[in-house]
């Protein structure tokens, strides 16, 4: 059966590719995004055009602090989920801009958790969080039930701030809510601010690379097709459980990677050997992100199916094909 669902951040990286997925499988979407240009618009709008090939898809350009417009919206609509994708990303330039993610990831999680608050019929909301929320942690795999009041970044405060507020709104207003905490996201149509782009970029153009931490980081890379089918299995399980009003879920590879093996499979899928320039440690980074997938995994058979090495296999292959390289 047909189902509509509102996905905000629709033109991004992750919003495209879940709205994509849902088109597929036959259902109504409607994407909200405001095409910023934190990077290149251009990537947003060729995203963009491939969804609006659908007739089953609706966009509409808007900013999710926009109280007035986003709650029109969502009021005009019987929405079965609303998955809440819009954001400010980035961890380093969260440093630059603070006043941006307090825009985005907390006023306009504030206008959607606002205007879920008084739909007559309310849908399921997601939020997407990220593994920034764990911060300072040490302790590894991290769980869900693990603290997170030590985020070592701006971006990650304010994540776990929409997760704090989230979870005030579910239990005040009896909201279905669950926040989703996205663990090092990559692949075709990834975003030009991330490492597996600026790396292929640059490697290509004979340009050297930035390795922080002298290449002493670890993360758990996850390719987006495994986000995506976490995300619409949780969706699924939602419909069929006797779910509690409010949840969070680590939604990842499970399978962390030192940041010299994830250069070294770029090297081999590009044929090239890249120009390490080594740096210290960033500030606002974090050492190790490591996802304990078990409660998903227990909850909806969750199990992540793409390799590093073919993940890298399918973003170099999309990233030459899109920019003619």
């Amino acid at each position: 059966m047909a189902l509509s669902y509102l996905v905000t951040g629709s033109a991004g990286f992750i919003g495209h590719h879940l709205s994509l997925r849902l088109l597929e499988q036959g259902h109504q979407v409607v994407g909200v995004d405001n095409l910023n240009d934190y990077y290149p618009v251009e990537l947003k709008l060729a995203r963009n055009d491939i969804l609006k090939k659908y007739p089953n898809y609706e966009f509409h350009q808007m900013d999710i602090s926009d109280q007035v417009e986003i709650s029109k919206l969502i009021h005009g609509h019987d929405f079965e989920s609303i998955f809440h994708l819009a954001g400010q990303p980035g961890v380093r330039y969260s440093l630059e801009n603070p006043h941006a993610y307090v825009k985005s990831n907390i006023i306009g999680s504030v206008n959607i958790l606002e205007a879920v608050r008084h739909c007559k019929k309310r849908p399921y909301l997601f939020l997407a969080s990220s593994s920034s929320v764990y911060g300072l942690s040490e302790v590894y795999p991290f769980r869900e039930d693990h603290s997170f009041d030590r985020p070592v970044s701006f971006y990650g405060s304010t994540k776990g701030s929409m997760e704090l507020m989230a979870h005030s709104y579910s239990h005040l207003y009896g909201i279905k809510c669950t926040a989703l905490r996205y663990f090092t996201v990559y692949g075709p149509w990834g975003r030009p601010d991330m490492a597996p782009f600026i790396f292929v970029n640059k490697i290509l153009k004979g340009h050297e690379i930035e390795v922080f931490n002298n290449g002493d980081l670890v993360r758990d890379f996850t390719f987006i097709s495994d986000i995506v089918d976490g995300t619409l299995n949780l969706n699924e399980s939602r419909k069929s459980s006797k779910e509690p009003l409010w949840d969070v879920f680590n939604i990842g590879c499970s399978g962390p990677r030192p940041l010299g093996d994830f250069i070294k499979t770029i090297e081999n899928t590009l044929g090239i050997k890249a120009n390490l320039k080594m740096m210290p440690f960033q500030q606002g980074d974090v050492y190790k992100t490591y996802a304990d997938v078990n409660k998903l995994s227990n909850l909806c058979g969750y199990t992540p199916k793409v390799s590093l090495e073919d993940g890298i296999f399918q973003f170099v292959k999309w990233y030459k094909d899109f920019y003619n390289a």
